[in-house]
């Protein structure tokens, strides 16, 4: 079998806390040929690298034998060709290759493949193509009935929970009543019994199955503290009714605990069911970017003829059609019409954005008014709206530092709590008198109904899971949450000028000749057109009609300019430092002119001959309209700001008074940048940079906290652990709020949760009985433990409605 490197992403179902987080990866770990693992909370998945695929299906096993589910689509399909027994083996063998294939086989004699396959890895028409490649087929007609998508079964789950829970409250209520106000009735003992038991052994065996399954592997979780509590009350209530005489012997009444067991579970699955619909609410900044992208397109053929086209067969190259209202489905560049649309779903900017010929469209984006047709660049993974969720999803699954230290009190946390309630039962039976025994059970089950590790593993990822949706859902892309919890300690924010406080759209504002030589032009505009310079680009868009000439020996100059020969003579365009260092003159009015324009912040370029400097170059680039308002906020906020520019002193200085920065360097070569990050970061200073281009990717790694113009270059947007998609400023003060807010969530969620368990244990072991005799009832414990969890989730929701 051939080596598969790729991640394989393994849904979760059951998996509810970090505890459960952490006997997946133990599992995992024992599966032979799986390679890397770990298990990401809040998407509901475990990432793999195996050595072959068939390792899938080993941890797919591995994840269920421990008590965990992992929805997986169950399908035949008649295989079509196949003439021999050898047929049959090579189209198993290549579904059994297939990414996301947990197994498979075939069967000559009936012609049927069965395959059992994740769906969030592949789909039946993939593993058609799969068998086509081949020289078989799969007859996949009935696809749509038979594809379960992971939310279809996500959403199966959710109704069996609610019907389950809606049982288990109605048969408990009896029984409840019962217990509580008419226990001398005749048959009482017998009548609480019927109703509890399918309660127990019915909605409840879930609990118990997952408790043995755990047991075998020498691990406990949630469901083994459900199991045992509720189980001790049932068998002990079912003694106590059966054998009465046994404690009438011994002059003591026997009561039985059947409500205890029953409510226990109805709270239990009450719980789950909110806190299923809570954590449903979390993950929908992912639903909606999900839910951008349309489901069919208008494909225009090479005739000119317009067909109807599924998303997944659209390829790089076809030309779709969008009218007004339709949204964008993949990316491109518009050929013919133009169109306002509407980017707010990506950048968080509510103005829409014109698109004419040659400008760039994204994916889930939505048209206004005017109709177009635009060339496919991107598809189906490589579209910017994928690589944003897959961004979130990245994100979300990552871990907070503060989370490896719940991390470690997780994982001891069920056997601890198993401990404390024997413990609990010993010291009753010791010191409890004649009732010992009886309240030594009761506080037993209670202290292992009322410690809850979900409410401890849900505390930090619930929070980051809804802090990265709400950036994303206003145009703030977060890498992962560590530079979250980060970013709302920077003190000090290095900024880029070009693209980053300025529109990075440089424009020529004038230009001065010593005498006008149309010749020189010629040069000047053949040297700025083999330039990459930002700066080149707007004087060759400045001189568009000027025709070109012959060169040689063009140099690129880093930092400076260039040069370059014509007619044996050197000509140069660039900065003064370069006319200095090749002693070229510079004419009084030209110098003069120059000084002018640098005391508007204009940039000025020289272009020179080797003797003298020819001519002086003005050029402007727009402050843009937000930043000075977010350098305001950023100031408000406590934080140094920083301007560094590969710009002259003078162009600097006016941008930096402009927009109200104290701190700038000028004519900072690229390489400087990083050096000055770490000088920061020597003087502990926790610094973000803020940067576009592809010069500030090396500074961008060095910072705590590096965060990209979305506008920029890609280079810029890999490294950098932020991206802010519409490029305007004041998303990173939003960014900073958005840290302090999550990171004060997280704090307050494990604050409740360590002092929900501190407090509860203790009091249902039965700590205040000798002071004044309160014992917590089993079922009241149920009901708090419950909600703790749902406590938690909702304490995360509400960072969505905050500012």
């Amino acid at each position: 079998m051939a080596t598969n490197r790729e991640n394989i992403y393994i849904p979760l179902e059951d998996v509810e806390s970090e505890h459960c987080a952490l006997i997946v990866e133990k599992g995992l770990a024992q599966v032979k040929g799986v390679e890397t693992h770990k298990v990401e909370l809040n998407n509901r998945r475990a990432v793999i690298t195996v050595d072959s695929n068939e390792t899938v299906g080993e941890a797919v096993k591995a994840i269920k034998d421990l008590g965990y589910g992992v929805p997986t689509v169950k399908s035949a399909f008649p295989v079509l060709g196949m003439t021999c027994a050898s047929c049959a083996g090579s189209a198993e063998s290549i579904v059994k290759y297939q990414p996301g294939v947990v197994n498979a086989s075939v069967n000559f004699a009936t012609g049927n493949l069965t395959v059992e396959y994740l769906p969030n890895m592949t789909d039946a028409s993939t593993l058609q193509k799969a068998v086509q490649g081949v020289g078989y087929d799969l007859l996949i007609e009935d696809e749509t009935k038979q594809q379960e998508t992971l939310e279809g079964i996500h959403e199966k789950k959710f109704r069996t929970l609610k019907n389950k829970t809606i049982w288990a409250i109605i048969l408990s209520l009896p029984v409840v009543i019962i217990g509580m106000f008419f226990m001398d009735m005749p048959y009482a003992d017998p009548i609480m019994w019927l109703f509890s038991t399918p309660v127990v052994i019915w909605l409840g065996r879930d609990f118990f199955v997952n408790a043995w399954k755990q047991a075998k592997h020498r691990s406990a979780n949630m469901d083994t503290l459900v199991a045992l509590s509720t189980g001790i009350a049932y068998l002990f209530s079912v003694f106590n009714m059966l054998f009465a005489d046994f404690w009438h012997q011994r002059g003591l009444h026997a009561h039985v605990y059947f409500e205890a067991a029953a409510v226990i579970i109805a709270f239990i699955l009450l719980g789950k069911l909110l806190e299923e619909r809570a954590k449903g609410n979390t993950s929908s900044a992912i639903k909606k970017l999900m839910g951008l992208q349309p489901k069919t397109v208008i494909v225009v053929q090479a005739d000119g003829t317009e067909k109807q086209t599924a998303i997944e067969d659209v390829s790089a190259g076809d030309v779709i059609l969008v009218k007004p209202g339709e949204k964008i489905a993949v990316d491109g560049m518009v050929i013919s019409g133009n169109s306002y649309v509407d980017e707010s779903m990506l950048s968080g900017e509510p103005v829409p954005v014109l698109k004419k010929e040659k400008e760039k469209v994204f994916a889930g984006t939505i048209n206004q008014k005017g109709s177009f047709r635009f060339k496919a660049v991107k598809v189906g993974r490589e579209t910017m709206l994928a690589h944003i969720i897959k961004m979130v999803q990245d994100a979300q699954g990552s871990k907070a530092p503060v989370q490896k230290l719940v991390d470690r009190i997780a994982g001891i946390f069920v056997p601890t709590v198993i401990g404390i309630a024997i413990l609990t039962f010993t010291l009753w039976l010791i010191l409890g008198g004649e009732n010992g025994v009886v309240q030594g059970l009761l506080a037993a089950v209670t202290v292992l109904v009322i410690a809850c590790p979900c409410a401890l593993g849900l505390a930090t990822p619930t929070a980051i899971m809804v802090g990265v949706g709400k950036g994303a859902e206003n145009g703030i892309l977060i890498k992962d949450a560590e530079s979250l919890e980060l970013a709302k300690k920077v003190n000090a924010i290095v900024l880029d000028k070009t693209g980053t406080i300025t529109e990075g759209r440089p424009q020529v504002t004038g230009i001065k000749w010593l005498n006008n030589e149309d010749t020189a032009k010629e040069i000047l505009l053949s040297i700025e057109k083999q330039s990459e310079h930002p700066l080149a680009e707007a004087v060759v868009k400045h001189l568009g009609d000027v025709a070109t000439t012959s060169l040689s020996m063009f140099d690129s100059i880093t930092g400076k300019g260039a040069k370059a020969d014509h007619d044996n003579e050197t000509y140069y365009v660039g900065n003064k430092k370069l006319l200095a260092e090749n002693n070229i003159a510079i004419a009084g009015e030209l110098q003069d002119q120059a000084e002018e324009w640098g005391k508007q912040s204009k940039t000025v370029i020289w272009f020179a001959n080797s003797k003298k400097a020819l001519a002086v170059i003005a050029i402007a680039d727009k402050i843009k309209e937000t930043s000075v308002q977010a350098i305001r906020e950023m100031q408000e906020m406590g934080i140094d700001l920083y301007m560094l520019t590969g710009d002259n002193e003078a162009t600097a200085k006016a941008i930096a008074e402009q927009t109200g920065i104290k701190h700038y360097k000028a004519e900072v070569l690229p390489q400087h940048k990083a050096d000055f990050v770490k000088e920061l970061q020597s003087k502990v200073k926790v610094v973000a940079m803020v940067g576009d281009g592809i010069n500030d990717s090396t500074a961008l790694a060095t910072a705590d906290v590096s965060i990209a113009m979305g506008k920029g270059s890609d280079i810029a947007m890999d490294v950098a652990k932020m991206t802010i998609i519409s490029s305007d400023l004041t998303k990173i003060p939003q960014a900073i709020r958005l840290s302090k807010q999550t990171v004060a969530t997280i704090k307050q969620n494990l604050f409740w949760a360590f002092i929900y368990n501190v407090i509860g244990i203790p009091v249902a072991a039965g700590i205040l009985y000798p002071v004044n005799g309160f014992l917590l009832n089993p079922m009241i414990a149920g009901a708090a433990m419950a909600l703790s969890s749902v406590s938690v989730v909702s304490n995360s929701l509400r960072l969505k409605w905050k500012k």
